[in-house]
């Protein structure tokens, strides 16, 4: 049996009812229409003679009403039908609506909304459906974005695992070919005393970059859960600078700190002085003799600045990849293990401070600039 549509069930059922109390009013007026009967007395005061009795009108009433009816009922029934379709219609046509509006949000169409603007249940229900939607949108995008984001730090975290392999793999094969060839007694390698030190040397190089890539690959778990607080840039950066400011004074260079224009920014203290100590690091290790290496503040901005040779354009989209090193720094002892950039990539990123690091004309070098506007 074909099932009725809603706009077709709610006017049988509505007509249905109009049709019974009509019926229901016409049959009781016709069934219970009172005995009326009429009185009638004698008049002795004229000449004729009245007569006394009574008559009942009962059957002319009903004749009357018999006569009447047909026609109170047609007016009735179409009274009733009309009434029907207008009611049906009020209550079907935002049902329908809703169902169509819902049909569209299920393919999920973003422009889909509930047009009732009714101050009843229905409009209500229409309200609900749409703050529904929306709240369903807004998740369905939080999901794919966290969902992106964990295939990208997925996928960064492969290529990772795959460098430090590939950077661990090169020093243990010269590493154990050194010890091979010293426990075979080969030429050179029978000195003992030579190369064990170096053997050493290696393993404690190998030491400091497993030591370096555990603590990289443990970036963005435990420090995302550190706590904000207000800190002083300027007493924050003082202490976090001298063993730099040590290390640049052996090494005959010229370290220049200016925290005189330094300013307060809610910052995740750890993750913002692993970063900044990176990138003084990284100074340091490639300023060439006699340079300079300096930080202050300029407006809200921390720069960081360092005199050597450029890096080269082609090199600059790559310096922040893990265990990248450019060709003028090939050499471990120099240029370290290519993880202080990407480690200050990482925790910038998290702590959502924009950063640029590019070349200066003079005197010729690197800028490495964090904006703080944000975080003031």
């Amino acid at each position: 049996m074909k099932k009725l549509k809603l706009y077709t069930k709610t006017f049988f059922y509505t007509l249905g009812l109009l049709l019974f109390i009509v019926f229901m009013a016409h049959a009781l007026l016709y069934f219970l229409t009172p005995q009326v009967p009429l009185e009638l007395s004698a008049d002795t005061s004229h000449a004729e003679t009245m007569l006394t009795g009574s008559i009942n009108l009962t059957p002319y009433i009903k004749q009357m009403i018999l006569k009447v009816l047909p026609i109170s009922l047609g007016c009735c029934i179409l009274v009733s039908i009309l009434c029907s379709l207008l009611f049906s219609k009020q209550i079907t046509v935002p049902v329908k609506h809703i169902s169509a509006v819902t049909e569209r949000m299920a393919r999920m169409d973003k422009t889909a909304v509930c047009e009732i603007h009714a101050q009843d249940e229905i409009g209500v229900l229409a309200d609900n459906i749409n703050d529904l939607y929306q709240n369903l949108l807004t998740a369905i995008e939080s999901l794919e974005m966290e969902k992106q984001r964990v295939q990208e730090a997925e996928r960064s975290r492969v290529e990772f695992l795959r460098a430090a392999s590939h950077e661990l793999k090169t020093p243990l094969t010269a590493l154990n070919a050194v010890l091979e060839n010293m426990i075979l007694g080969i030429g050179k390698y029978r000195d003992y005393e030579t190369y064990l030190p170096e053997c050493k040397e290696m393993t404690e190089q190998l030491s400091d970059m497993v030591r370096e890539i555990l603590e990289t690959s443990k970036l963005g778990s435990p420090m995302k859960s550190e706590a904000l607080a207000e800190t002083d840039l300027s007493l924050f950066l003082l202490p976090l600078c001298e063993p730099y400011e040590q290390i640049a004074k052996a090494r005959g260079l010229i370290f220049r700190l200016d925290l005189s224009a330094g300013f307060c920014a809610v910052l995740p203290q750890r993750m913002f002085g692993k970063a900044v100590s990176n990138i003084l690091a990284n100074a340091v290790a490639y300023t060439k003799e006699g340079g300079k290496i300096s930080l202050c503040f300029r407006k809200s901005d921390l720069i960081i600045e360092n005199e050597c040779t450029p890096i080269p354009a082609e090199a600059l989209p790559h310096v922040f990849e893990p265990f990248y090193r450019p060709d003028y720094a090939r050499n471990r002892e120099d240029g370290g293990n290519g993880l202080g950039l990407y480690i200050v990539d990482t925790l910038l990123k998290e702590m959502e401070l924009p950063y640029s690091f590019q070349p200066m004309e003079q005197p010729t070098g690197m800028r490495f600039v964090i904006s703080l506007k944000d975080k003031i």
